[in-house]
């Protein structure tokens, strides 16, 4: 806890520094100090996307991120200094409750990311994709070992900043950094709404009733756990400027959209805001386009730089681009493979049974799914149908409608690719919220379910309790707790203990899993790192395995062919 309590203190540091160059840059002319920092993360990750591209993410990339970090403190030490001095006077006029709980929420918080990693994504890639950005960087043809490592996403590129693996192994919790800034900003809100009773202050000001739910995807670096936070956030400046946008307002929220697209590619839905909000106010903004079609260029740009190197098409996965590749591309046949069964997965079907049900037979599938994905996926469709009915009655105003309408979007892309429910958890805790405050608004009532929920946290955080009555993969039946042996040093970035062998295929030298947890699971081995089971399975299936493209892994690895015999 006190490691990573430390090493939070100087990303919070680092970011805000970077956050207020890159407010001058766009002249978003900001004053929120959350902001400040989300806009500096941001800045890393774009920093570290260049970098990657040419080097490994490591001690020589933090040697030019303090002297930039130096650079930006003479260049800007007044505005970083009021921002300072403005956090501080809030946090010291939030209500008394409203301080307890906050102090409570960011000791929890911090103990959870002490705790085993949960997520078990964790175990498949996140892990190896971040060992590969600091030892190496970008590496072509990555996807070729691991399937799952098409999947990098921007929010690991600022994990492999942030995680100083130079000077120690086991930091693996930015995702936990992300929750309490929400958390920070969701409290300063509904310390707002207590004295102004604006509806959307109480919105954003309820999302650490949530907290219970996403605690278990904060001890690893889910890019989910930004995706829920910077959405609720970017959610609350679309609801609050919608009537009054000017150019500051429109390049804040296009930063937003742009950092989630980069985060998460099933955010896309969120790219209708920036284009409702341009086709409404355009005398507003179009004077002043330039710096937010470069940034949306560049986040572009190194996209599909990303892509290309790691994967060797522009998009991954996807059928668009089989005549846009590399010759270190992912095969088509598996490419297909992955594609499909992103649905087959989604619907928990297989693959005969996908190709026989028509499309109302998936939806009652998908509707009637057992355990947690049913819960959600009835809840989905519930807020569908009620939320209009809501905001016709109680707050009818065009930018609800709009996200409403984003939220239709959402799930009907979901449903003809990939229907998890994670993937639109945004938009169905933000109505679940906005129904609710419709009903409750009450100080008394708030600051009850604020205690049950820090209760119901503390309970699930020191308790061990099974989900099995929740969960359908048995990875994720057993839910990690705290334990006081990491009060000083958490737990290390792996829940898995297991050994590994080392195999020899061709020219290729890599680590495998001694214990088979899951096809994909690869765990915290040395690098090159893949389970054996997995190269033997698309051995068999697809008659591909995974090859060097020279002896330096650095050069990367394609996919070779084989023929049976080999």
């Amino acid at each position: 806890m006190l490691t990573i309590t430390i090493s939070w203190i100087y990303i919070l540091f680092t970011t805000l520094n970077l956050g207020v160059g890159f407010d001058k840059i766009m002249n978003l002319k900001n004053k929120n100090f959350i902001i400040a920092c989300i806009l500096g993360l941001f800045t890393t990750t774009l920093i570290a996307s260049v970098w990657a591209i040419f080097g490994r993410i490591n001690f020589e990339f933090h040697i030019a991120y303090a002297v930039l970090n130096i650079l930006l403190i003479f260049k800007f030490r007044s505005s970083i200094v009021d921002l300072y001095k403005s956090f501080l006077l809030d946090l010291k006029n939030l209500s008394g409750n409203l301080k307890i709980f906050l102090a409570i929420n960011a000791v929890l918080i911090v103990s959870q990311c002490a705790s085993a990693p949960f997520v078990i994504d964790n175990e498949s890639y996140y892990i190896q994709t971040i060992k590969w950005l600091n030892e190496y960087g970008f590496v072509k043809g990555i996807v070729n070992l691991h399937l799952f490592n098409g999947q990098t996403s921007g929010w690991h590129i600022t994990q492999s900043v942030f995680n100083f693996s130079f000077i120690y192994k086991n930091f693996n919790d930015l995702s936990g950094f992300c929750l309490l800034l929400g958390n920070i900003f969701a409290i300063q809100k509904l310390n707002d709404f207590y004295k102004n009773r604006r509806i959307n202050d109480l919105i954003i000001g309820l999302l650490p009733l949530f907290n219970v739910f996403l605690f278990q995807f904060i001890s690893a670096p889910s890019p989910d756990v930004p995706v829920y936070v910077f959405s609720f956030i970017f959610f609350y400046y679309f609801l609050e400027n919608f009537k009054n946008i000017n150019s500051e307002i429109f390049n804040l929220l296009l930063t937003l959209v742009l950092f989630l697209l980069y985060i998460k590619n099933t955010t896309l839905t969120f790219a209708i805001f920036p284009l409702i909000l341009f086709v409404l106010y355009f005398k507003s903004v179009s004077g002043k386009l330039l710096k937010p079609i470069l940034l949306s260029l560049l986040v572009l740009s190194l996209f599909f730089i990303k892509n290309i190197i790691i994967c060797g098409t522009p998009l991954f996965p996807s059928k668009m681009f089989f005549y846009l590749t590399t010759d270190y591309a992912v095969p088509n046949v598996i490419q297909n493979f992955y594609y499909d069964n992103l649905k087959y997965y989604g619907y928990s079907v297989s693959q005969k049974q996908y190709s026989v049900m028509s499309e109302f037979d998936l939806f009652l599938r998908w509707i009637t799914l057992p355990k947690l994905n049913g819960v959600f996926n009835k809840l989905s469709v519930l807020l569908i149908l009620i939320t209009p009915l809501f905001i016709y009655k109680f707050k009818n105003e065009k930018a609800l409608w709009a996200i409403y309408i984003g939220m239709v979007l959402q799930l009907f892309l979901l449903l003809i690719t990939s229907p998890q429910y994670r993937f639109s958890i945004n938009f169905i805790l933000f109505f679940s919220l906005f129904c609710f405050v419709c009903f409750v608004q009450n100080k008394k009532i708030i600051n009850l379910l604020f205690s049950l929920s820090i209760i119901s946290i503390a309970v699930i955080l020191f308790l061990p309790l099974n989900l099995s009555s929740l969960a359908n993969n048995k990875t994720m039946r057993k839910i990690s707790t705290f334990s006081f042996q990491n009060s000083i040093f958490p737990y290390q970035n792996s829940k898995s203990n297991t050994a590994f062998e080392t195999v020899q295929l061709g020219n290729l030298k890599y680590n495998s899993p001694q214990k088979k947890d899951f096809l994909w699971a690869s765990g915290n081995g040395d690098l090159p790192c893949v389970n054996k089971e997995q190269i033997d399975s698309f051995k068999e299936n697809f008659h591909y395995i995974p090859q060097m493209r020279t002896n330096n892994l650095k050069d990367g690895f394609y996919a070779k062919r084989i023929t049976t015999n080999e």
